[in-house]
């Protein structure tokens, strides 16, 4: 059974000053950690329910899982994993794609956009410090996974740019058809906030501006859909290098 301390201690973890504080965060879903663990990922602690039975955990009821859960519809297993940051190195910017998000404050979003850098062998992210937290319970349900598999850091853009000699591609409206880009496969690749795109520091960084032609009446799209595409299209342009 968990006291009042443990459930307290658990649930403290939904914000990102006790994960930062107290060096852990959540996950939950039979799915994605059993990848965790099939994976070898670091496990602190790991609490379940009757139900679960593909290893050994502390085992809770129904009612306990309900009020250390962060989300509405509790799972039958949830894990406490260390936060770990990795060390950045300003030369690795050179070699291969660094998919950088400016901004992106929806975590929806950063957990999709960790998702596509996965699905399309980006070579790492880079969030602004103002992105939602990599380590939010919502970013890491929505990458499925992935944010165990890709290498992500939290640092300042420009830092990421100074030591940078390859191209600086950022995603505008008014950018060219990212269709007509030559094969660039070391490039820094930057997405910007929701509502406005990239922000005035970086702009000025900018090697070329780049969009997704558009053929009808929609404004604009979101985040996770344009670093889809623009991935996709990127990737296609390298391969036929």
């Amino acid at each position: 059974m968990l006291t009042k301390a443990e459930i307290q201690r658990i649930r403290s973890l939904q914000e990102k000053k006790h994960r930062e504080t107290k060096g852990f965060f959540v996950i939950e879903g039979s799915k994605v950690i059993n990848e965790l663990i099939l994976a070898k990922y670091p496990i602190a602690e790991l609490y379940a329910t009757a139900s679960w039975t593909l290893t050994e955990a502390t085992r809770i009821s129904e009612e306990e899982m309900q009020k250390i859960s962060h989300l509405p519809t509790p799972s039958d297993v949830l894990a406490l994993c260390p936060i770990k940051h990795l060390i950045f190195e300003p030369e690795i910017v050179n070699h291969g794609l660094t998919l950088a998000l400016d901004t992106v404050q929806d975590p929806g979003n950063v957990g999709a956009l960790l998702r596509i850098a996965d699905w399309y062998a980006i070579d790492r992210v880079v969030l602004s410090p103002e992105c939602a937290d990599l380590f939010s319970s919502k970013v890491i349900d929505s990458s499925k996974g992935s944010f165990a598999r890709v290498k992500t850091y939290s640092l300042s853009l420009t830092t990421l740019c100074e030591k940078a000699v390859v191209p600086i591609l950022g995603c505008d409206l008014k950018g060219d058809d990212i269709h007509t880009l030559s094969p660039t496969p070391n490039a820094i690749l930057v997405i910007g906030s929701e509502g406005r795109g990239i922000s005035s520091d970086m702009r000025g960084k900018i090697s070329q501006f780049i969009t997704i032609p558009k053929y009808g009446a929609a404004e604009s799209l979101n985040a996770a859909i344009a670093g889809a595409i623009i991935c996709d299209a990127l990737k296609s342009i390298n391969a036929r290098k």
